[in-house]
């Protein structure tokens, strides 16, 4: 995604909200907006949002995992089904 055809100065997100709120609600793209010439913050439609949360969490999840396989916690799928195997046999 390219930021740069999706700049806009904070005056304009001011005067222009519920059209802003429209296009990016059917665009799915982020607007980053300005203040002073400087980069403030992103306007993005909710979907969106939960979408990236949701990801970011899996992401999380996957590099827990591989830490805890480079730190050797960890069972083979043999040792995991065997332990299945014998609780259900309980």
């Amino acid at each position: 995604m390219k930021f740069s055809t999706q700049v806009k100065p904070i005056s304009y997100l001011k005067s222009h909200a519920a059209e802003i709120i429209r296009d990016i609600t059917e665009s799915r793209e982020p607007m980053l907006i300005t203040q002073n010439g400087e980069a403030r913050l992103v306007v993005m439609d909710v979907r969106s949002y939960e979408e990236q949360e949701e990801t970011l969490a899996l992401l999380k999840l996957l590099a827990l995992g591989n830490r805890e396989i480079e730190q050797g916690h960890f069972r083979t799928a043999d040792e995991a089904f065997a332990d299945i195997d014998r609780e259900a046999a309980q």
